[in-house]
C-alpha cells in the first residue's frame, strides 16, 4: 500500500459519519479476548438506561474501545500493511467507533428531551447575558 492509499483510508475513518452503511466486523479481539462486536453493538443499543452501580463498567469499557482504537490508528498510520489488512483495520476501527457511540447512548436515551432542554438551557443563558448589559 502506498502512502496516498494510506492517507485516504485515514481519511475515510476519521471522517465524520464514517460510520454509517460501514461494514462491522463480526469479532474483534482485544486484550487477546474475542468479543462479538456486532452482538454487542445491537445488545448495547437495545439497554434504555444504565443502573448507577453499573456506571464503572460502562466508563471501563469506554476507556477500553478508546485504547484499542488508537492502537489500531497507530497500526493503520505507521505498519506496513497490504491494501487487504489496512481495509480491515479500518473496519476494525469503525466497529470500535460504532461500539463506543452505542456506549455513549445509554445514557441519553431520548435526544428530542436532550436538544429540547439544550436549547432552553441557550436562551436562558442569553437572557441572563442580555440582562447583564442593560
Amino acid at each position: 500500500m502506498d502512502d496516498a492509499e494510506r492517507e485516504a483510508l485515514i481519511g475515510r475513518v476519521n471522517k465524520q459519519g464514517s460510520t454509517v452503511g460501514a461494514s462491522i466486523p463480526e469479532t474483534i479481539t482485544i486484550d487477546d479476548e474475542a468479543i462479538e462486536l456486532a452482538e454487542f453493538i445491537i445488545e448495547t443499543r437495545e439497554i434504555d438506561e444504565l443502573p448507577p452501580d453499573a456506571e464503572e463498567i460502562l466508563e471501563q469499557a469506554k476507556r477500553t474501545f478508546r485504547s484499542e482504537r488508537a492502537t489500531r490508528m497507530e497500526r493503520l498510520e505507521t505498519a506496513p500493511l497490504d491494501q487487504a489488512a489496512a481495509e480491515a483495520l479500518a473496519d476494525e476501527i469503525n466497529g470500535i467507533d460504532r461500539a463506543l457511540n452505542a456506549l455513549e447512548t445509554i445514557r441519553h436515551p431520548d435526544y428530542g428531551e436532550q436538544s429540547k432542554s439544550a436549547t432552553i438551557d441557550d436562551y436562558k443563558r442569553w437572557l441572563g447575558f442580555v440582562d447583564q448589559l442593560k
